[in-house]
């Protein structure tokens, strides 16, 4: 005969977290999103991206990838819009969960990054000039023609990860064309790639209908997070050097289908403790 008298540790412990508060073995945690819009869903060209319907498709993918953070269990999210100057979405849109961040963050990459368990790199396009990239660039297209860190050829996705390396959070999922998610592979081991769209062409792609693409964000996202534990910060050699080739002014932009190389680009090169200041200049 079982006897019930006795409690067993487990409801031992419920017992205490109901009378005292205690934590529970499941604890909650926080995670980073740093948001473009280029790699969003339905972001095709240059005119979306200047204009009112880029910010809309921005807020949703903002929302699915929210979302999926408190599904995964997340207790705080803290999501950048970090698109051109920052202030594209309007807060009342966005989830109401989360902390919002826009304008400029003097200092700081990442604000308010401090604590975070994984980054989430939403709507990120890849680098300059890569073949079939939508609206590829390096953090300018206007000016910047490539990037590269300790002699790699670098662009967003790249330098993102290694400033969160510096903080100690792993980028765990990365969203945007399948050019965009090849390169996130590339750079981040076991990283989880959530792929909006085919890019095919600087201005052009094939398209995940939205309802679909919002979908799969909100899953990539939960999937990621449940791996956040064996995702780590990649490992970059100090001290750093990054370097740019910019642009002459004047020049077509990156995404430009007009656009040509140019030969003999203005060169600059900084070396240092660390990739955030050295992109910052902080």
């Amino acid at each position: 005969m079982i006897s019930h008298r006795r409690k067993t540790p487990l409801l031992i412990s419920c017992s205490l977290v109901l009378c005292f508060g205690l934590p529970t073995c499941a604890q909650g945690f926080k995670v980073y999103i740093s948001t473009d819009m280029e790699g969003c869903s339905g972001v095709t060209c240059s005119e979306q991206v200047f204009g009112e319907e880029g910010k809309q498709l921005m807020t949703g993918d903002m929302n699915a990838c929210i979302e999926g953070c408190f599904a995964a269990g997340a207790t705080e999210v803290v999501i950048r819009d970090h698109h051109g100057g920052g202030r594209n979405v309007d807060p009342q849109a966005i989830d109401q969960r989360a902390k919002l961040i826009q304008g400029p963050t003097p200092g700081s990459r990442f604000k308010d990054m401090e604590g975070s368990a994984a980054l989430i790199l939403l709507g990120y396009h890849a680098k300059a000039l890569t073949p079939g990239g939508t609206l590829a660039h390096s953090f300018s297209s206007a000016s910047i023609q490539g990037m590269w860190l300790n002699g790699r050829e670098v662009g967003e996705i790249g330098v993102d990860a290694a400033i969160a390396a510096e903080h100690n959070v792993p980028v765990v999922m990365v969203s945007g064309d399948d050019k965009c998610c090849a390169e996130a592979r590339s750079w981040l081991p076991g990283v989880v790639t959530c792929q909006t769209k085919v890019g095919t062409g600087p201005q052009s792609a094939d398209l995940l209908p939205l309802e679909e693409s919002r979908r799969l964000i909100t899953l990539k996202t939960k999937e990621a997070l449940a791996k956040r534990n064996e995702i780590r910060p990649i490992e970059i050699e100090y001290p750093a050097t990054l370097r740019w080739d910019y642009l002459p002014k004047g020049s077509l932009r990156t995404h430009n289908p007009e656009f040509k190389p140019v030969e003999d680009p203005r060169r600059v090169e900084k070396t240092g403790d660390s990739v955030e200041a050295l992109l910052i200049g902080k």
